[in-house]
């Protein structure tokens, strides 16, 4: 039974941990304000940061909640969710591992492969991850 990517339909799991876990992390995002002065007070006070603190914490409490209780946040959340899940349901590849960067050596010798194959010369090559980050050997092999 193959899944459908553009299917909307959400499971239980879904509705009620992966899509709050986006919400808090972009209601962190969006409140970075509070949550730094948060910090900072917390650093600041040590042990006392239970009664020193409770200014900031409130603050921080109410932005948050204001986030969360918000029908508009709460869609536009299971929008990002629904998304995601389609992408992965196409690809197979996970958003964190599609979005993950190449180690620089790789990304020299991709971008080398790619010239080659642009101007039309060994497109037979494919790139080939090279175990060094260091340019002046990088450099080497691509001459060769």
């Amino acid at each position: 039974m193959a899944l459908d990517p553009a299917e909307q339909h959400l499971r239980h799991v879904e509705k009620d941990v992966l899509i709050p876990k986006i919400m808090r992390e972009k209601a962190r995002e969006r409140c970075s304000e509070q949550v730094q002065d948060f910090t900072k007070c917390c650093k600041a006070s040590g042990v006392l940061m239970v009664v020193k603190c409770r200014k900031e914490n409130s603050a921080l409490k109410e932005c948050l909640t204001a986030h969360y209780n918000d029908p508009a946040f709460y869609e536009e959340c299971k929008m990002e969710y629904l998304k995601e899940r389609e992408e992965f349901r196409k690809t197979g590849i996970p958003t964190k591992k599609r979005l993950q960067k190449l180690p620089t050596s790789m990304r020299l010798c991709s971008l080398e492969s790619a010239v080659l194959i642009g101007q039309n010369k060994f497109q037979h090559l494919t790139p080939i991850p090279l175990i060094t980050d260091k340019p002046e050997y990088v450099s080497k092999i691509i001459e060769r």
